[in-house]
Protein backbone atom coordinates (compact mmCIF):
# COMPACT_ATOMS: atom_id res chain seq x y z
CA UNK A 1 0.00 0.00 0.00
CA UNK A 2 1.61 3.17 -0.82
CA UNK A 3 2.22 5.46 2.26
CA UNK A 4 -0.78 8.09 2.99
CA UNK A 5 1.88 10.56 4.14
CA UNK A 6 4.93 10.05 1.77
CA UNK A 7 8.18 11.09 3.51
CA UNK A 8 10.47 12.55 1.60
CA UNK A 9 14.18 13.04 2.76
CA UNK A 10 16.38 15.81 0.97
CA UNK A 11 20.35 15.98 0.69
CA UNK A 12 21.21 19.11 -0.78
CA UNK A 13 22.18 22.71 -0.11
CA UNK A 14 20.59 25.66 1.01
CA UNK A 15 19.63 28.81 -0.86
CA UNK A 16 19.37 31.85 0.84
CA UNK A 17 17.24 33.39 -1.71
CA UNK A 18 14.66 30.63 -1.42
CA UNK A 19 14.20 30.04 -4.98
CA UNK A 20 16.44 26.66 -5.47
CA UNK A 21 17.97 24.16 -3.12
CA UNK A 22 16.29 22.66 0.19
CA UNK A 23 14.04 25.95 -0.32
CA UNK A 24 12.38 24.42 -3.39
CA UNK A 25 12.60 21.35 -2.68
CA UNK A 26 10.35 21.61 0.68
CA UNK A 27 7.65 23.71 -0.51
CA UNK A 28 7.63 21.16 -3.55
CA UNK A 29 7.36 18.43 -1.68
CA UNK A 30 4.45 19.89 0.75
CA UNK A 31 2.56 21.05 -2.05
CA UNK A 32 2.58 18.04 -3.35
CA UNK A 33 1.24 15.75 -0.56
CA UNK A 34 4.58 14.61 1.10
CA UNK A 35 6.54 15.72 4.01
CA UNK A 36 9.92 17.09 3.58
CA UNK A 37 13.01 16.35 5.38
CA UNK A 38 16.50 17.26 4.87
CA UNK A 39 20.13 16.83 5.56
CA UNK A 40 21.80 20.34 4.43
CA UNK A 41 25.10 19.85 2.70
CA UNK A 42 26.47 23.18 1.95
CA UNK A 43 24.59 27.10 2.97
CA UNK A 44 24.83 29.53 0.08
CA UNK A 45 24.76 32.74 -0.46
CA UNK A 46 22.30 33.61 -3.17
CA UNK A 47 19.57 35.66 -4.40
CA UNK A 48 18.08 35.58 -8.62
CA UNK A 49 21.22 37.34 -9.15
CA UNK A 50 23.59 34.64 -8.43
CA UNK A 51 25.54 32.78 -5.85
CA UNK A 52 28.39 35.08 -4.07
CA UNK A 53 30.27 32.77 -0.88
CA UNK A 54 29.14 28.63 -0.33
CA UNK A 55 30.25 27.43 3.00
CA UNK A 56 30.40 23.47 2.59
CA UNK A 57 29.19 21.28 5.89
CA UNK A 58 31.54 18.63 7.23
CA UNK A 59 30.66 15.28 5.75
CA UNK A 60 30.34 13.69 9.27
CA UNK A 61 27.35 16.27 10.12
CA UNK A 62 25.51 15.96 6.93
CA UNK A 63 25.52 12.41 7.55
CA UNK A 64 24.11 12.62 11.15
CA UNK A 65 21.48 14.60 10.02
CA UNK A 66 20.24 12.15 7.02
CA UNK A 67 20.62 9.29 9.71
CA UNK A 68 18.44 11.09 12.49
CA UNK A 69 15.71 11.19 10.23
CA UNK A 70 16.08 7.55 8.48
CA UNK A 71 16.50 6.28 12.10
CA UNK A 72 12.91 8.12 13.41
CA UNK A 73 11.12 9.43 10.64
CA UNK A 74 12.35 7.26 7.58
CA UNK A 75 11.56 7.71 4.68
CA UNK A 76 9.95 6.53 1.18
CA UNK A 77 12.17 8.43 -1.48
CA UNK A 78 15.38 10.26 -1.40
CA UNK A 79 16.17 13.53 -3.78
CA UNK A 80 19.86 14.34 -3.52
CA UNK A 81 20.84 17.93 -4.91
CA UNK A 82 24.01 19.41 -4.40
CA UNK A 83 26.57 17.32 -2.92
CA UNK A 84 29.96 19.66 -4.09
CA UNK A 85 32.93 17.57 -3.24
CA UNK A 86 34.21 13.81 -3.79
CA UNK A 87 34.20 12.80 0.00
CA UNK A 88 30.66 14.01 0.22
CA UNK A 89 29.23 11.86 -3.32
CA UNK A 90 31.12 9.05 -1.56
CA UNK A 91 29.46 9.07 1.53
CA UNK A 92 25.96 9.97 0.18
CA UNK A 93 26.47 6.92 -1.99
CA UNK A 94 27.13 4.63 1.04
CA UNK A 95 24.23 6.19 3.04
CA UNK A 96 21.68 5.29 0.31
CA UNK A 97 23.10 1.79 0.37
CA UNK A 98 21.99 1.62 4.40
CA UNK A 99 18.39 2.77 2.92
CA UNK A 100 17.71 -0.57 1.19
CA UNK A 101 13.88 -0.20 -0.52
CA UNK A 102 13.74 3.34 -0.58
CA UNK A 103 14.26 4.76 -4.30
CA UNK A 104 16.76 7.87 -4.82
CA UNK A 105 16.25 10.61 -7.01
CA UNK A 106 19.84 11.96 -8.01
CA UNK A 107 19.96 15.04 -9.41
CA UNK A 108 23.35 16.04 -10.44
CA UNK A 109 23.72 19.49 -9.82
CA UNK A 110 26.77 21.11 -11.54
CA UNK A 111 26.72 24.85 -12.01
CA UNK A 112 24.53 27.18 -10.80
CA UNK A 113 21.98 29.52 -12.94
CA UNK A 114 24.43 32.35 -12.62
CA UNK A 115 27.54 29.41 -13.74
CA UNK A 116 28.72 29.08 -10.24
CA UNK A 117 30.61 25.71 -9.93
CA UNK A 118 28.70 23.87 -7.85
CA UNK A 119 30.65 20.29 -7.96
CA UNK A 120 34.16 20.09 -7.98
CA UNK A 121 35.90 18.46 -10.72
CA UNK A 122 37.33 15.66 -8.37
CA UNK A 123 33.92 14.63 -7.67
CA UNK A 124 32.55 14.21 -11.26
CA UNK A 125 33.74 10.69 -11.24
CA UNK A 126 32.27 10.02 -8.08
CA UNK A 127 29.31 11.07 -9.68
CA UNK A 128 29.85 8.97 -12.32
CA UNK A 129 30.80 5.89 -10.73
CA UNK A 130 28.65 5.77 -7.59
CA UNK A 131 25.70 8.27 -7.68
CA UNK A 132 24.25 6.99 -11.29
CA UNK A 133 24.27 3.36 -10.32
CA UNK A 134 22.29 4.00 -7.26
CA UNK A 135 19.80 6.33 -9.02
CA UNK A 136 15.67 4.60 -9.12
CA UNK A 137 16.19 8.10 -11.73
CA UNK A 138 18.92 10.60 -12.26
CA UNK A 139 17.45 14.06 -13.77
CA UNK A 140 20.39 15.44 -15.34
CA UNK A 141 19.87 18.89 -17.86
CA UNK A 142 21.93 19.24 -21.14
CA UNK A 143 25.00 20.59 -19.96
CA UNK A 144 25.36 17.98 -17.22
CA UNK A 145 24.50 14.99 -19.02
CA UNK A 146 27.53 16.17 -21.41
CA UNK A 147 29.46 16.20 -18.24
CA UNK A 148 28.48 13.19 -17.32
CA UNK A 149 29.01 11.03 -20.62
CA UNK A 150 31.21 12.99 -23.31
CA UNK A 151 28.20 12.70 -25.74
CA UNK A 152 27.10 16.54 -27.10
CA UNK A 153 23.60 17.07 -26.21
CA UNK A 154 22.46 19.62 -28.53
CA UNK A 155 19.01 18.21 -29.68
CA UNK A 156 16.80 15.50 -28.92
CA UNK A 157 19.41 12.35 -30.87
CA UNK A 158 21.90 13.75 -28.31
CA UNK A 159 19.75 13.29 -25.13
CA UNK A 160 18.78 9.83 -26.27
CA UNK A 161 21.71 8.86 -26.86
CA UNK A 162 23.45 11.04 -23.27
CA UNK A 163 20.25 9.08 -21.27
CA UNK A 164 20.96 5.13 -23.07
CA UNK A 165 24.98 5.89 -21.91
CA UNK A 166 23.81 6.45 -18.58
CA UNK A 167 21.35 3.79 -18.44
CA UNK A 168 24.51 1.50 -19.08
CA UNK A 169 26.12 2.64 -16.38
CA UNK A 170 23.45 1.71 -14.00
CA UNK A 171 21.14 4.12 -13.54
CA UNK A 172 17.20 2.23 -13.58
CA UNK A 173 15.91 5.61 -14.87
CA UNK A 174 17.00 8.92 -16.97
CA UNK A 175 15.31 11.96 -17.59
CA UNK A 176 17.24 14.45 -19.79
CA UNK A 177 15.93 17.86 -19.31
CA UNK A 178 15.62 19.69 -22.14
CA UNK A 179 16.11 23.14 -21.08
CA UNK A 180 18.98 24.10 -22.44
CA UNK A 181 19.02 22.64 -25.83
CA UNK A 182 17.50 25.39 -28.43
CA UNK A 183 14.32 24.72 -30.13
CA UNK A 184 10.90 26.94 -29.73
CA UNK A 185 9.68 23.66 -27.56
CA UNK A 186 11.14 22.19 -24.39
CA UNK A 187 11.32 18.61 -24.70
CA UNK A 188 12.47 16.79 -21.39
CA UNK A 189 13.09 12.76 -22.75
CA UNK A 190 12.51 9.72 -20.06
CA UNK A 191 14.07 6.72 -20.40
CA UNK A 192 14.12 3.51 -18.88
CA UNK A 193 15.75 -0.48 -19.98
CA UNK A 194 11.76 -0.38 -21.38
CA UNK A 195 11.47 2.61 -23.63
CA UNK A 196 10.93 6.04 -23.46
CA UNK A 197 8.77 8.97 -23.39
CA UNK A 198 8.67 12.36 -24.34
CA UNK A 199 7.49 15.51 -22.30
CA UNK A 200 7.03 18.39 -24.36
CA UNK A 201 5.82 21.76 -24.11
CA UNK A 202 6.04 25.19 -25.28
CA UNK A 203 8.93 26.94 -24.33
CA UNK A 204 8.71 30.15 -22.41
CA UNK A 205 9.80 33.48 -22.78
CA UNK A 206 10.75 33.95 -18.59
CA UNK A 207 13.30 35.40 -16.83
CA UNK A 208 12.03 33.12 -13.65
CA UNK A 209 13.38 29.47 -14.12
CA UNK A 210 15.80 29.44 -10.79
CA UNK A 211 15.28 25.94 -9.17
CA UNK A 212 13.21 24.63 -12.12
CA UNK A 213 15.80 21.48 -12.05
CA UNK A 214 15.67 21.12 -7.85
CA UNK A 215 11.69 21.77 -8.19
CA UNK A 216 11.16 19.03 -10.98
CA UNK A 217 13.38 16.11 -9.22
CA UNK A 218 11.91 16.92 -5.94
CA UNK A 219 8.15 16.30 -7.41
CA UNK A 220 9.43 13.49 -9.07
CA UNK A 221 10.70 12.03 -5.98
CA UNK A 222 7.08 12.94 -4.49
CA UNK A 223 5.02 10.76 -6.23
CA UNK A 224 7.85 7.99 -6.10
CA UNK A 225 6.75 8.48 -2.05
CA UNK A 226 3.69 8.17 -2.89
CA UNK A 227 3.78 4.64 -4.93
CA UNK A 228 3.02 6.17 -8.10
CA UNK A 229 4.50 4.31 -10.73
CA UNK A 230 7.35 6.36 -12.55
CA UNK A 231 6.40 7.38 -15.92
CA UNK A 232 2.99 8.57 -13.56
CA UNK A 233 5.46 10.29 -10.62
CA UNK A 234 7.55 11.82 -13.99
CA UNK A 235 4.48 13.37 -15.69
CA UNK A 236 2.99 14.63 -12.76
CA UNK A 237 6.37 16.57 -11.56
CA UNK A 238 6.80 17.15 -15.10
CA UNK A 239 3.39 19.34 -15.63
CA UNK A 240 3.40 20.90 -11.43
CA UNK A 241 6.86 22.39 -13.00
CA UNK A 242 5.40 23.54 -15.67
CA UNK A 243 2.81 25.57 -14.09
CA UNK A 244 4.71 26.97 -11.41
CA UNK A 245 7.33 28.63 -14.16
CA UNK A 246 4.15 30.09 -16.17
CA UNK A 247 3.21 31.49 -12.29
CA UNK A 248 6.27 32.47 -11.23
CA UNK A 249 5.44 35.84 -9.34
CA UNK A 250 8.34 37.78 -11.00
CA UNK A 251 10.82 38.15 -7.93
CA UNK A 252 14.18 39.76 -7.78
CA UNK A 253 16.11 41.41 -10.84
CA UNK A 254 17.81 37.85 -11.97
CA UNK A 255 16.71 34.68 -12.75
CA UNK A 256 13.38 34.53 -10.31
CA UNK A 257 11.53 31.74 -7.95
CA UNK A 258 8.54 29.88 -9.10
CA UNK A 259 5.71 29.87 -7.98
CA UNK A 260 6.05 26.40 -5.83
CA UNK A 261 2.47 27.22 -4.42
CA UNK A 262 -0.21 27.13 -7.12
CA UNK A 263 -1.68 23.73 -6.55
CA UNK A 264 -2.15 24.46 -2.83
CA UNK A 265 -4.46 27.64 -3.68
CA UNK A 266 -6.05 25.41 -6.56
CA UNK A 267 -7.22 23.29 -3.71
CA UNK A 268 -11.20 23.19 -2.80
Amino acid sequence: MAPQFARVLIIAGSDSGGGAGVQADIKTVTALGGYAATAITAITVQNTLGVSDIARLPVELVLAQAQAVLNDIGADAIKTGMLGGRKMVEAVAALLDTAEGVPAVVDPVMIAKDGQSLLSDKALGAVLNLLVPRAALLTPNAPEAEALTGIAVNDLDGQRRAGEALLALGARAVLIKGGHVPGPQVIDLLLTPDGETLLEGPRLDTRNTHGTGCTLASACATGLARGLKLEDAVARAWAYTAEAIRRAPGLGAGHGPLDHGWLLREAP
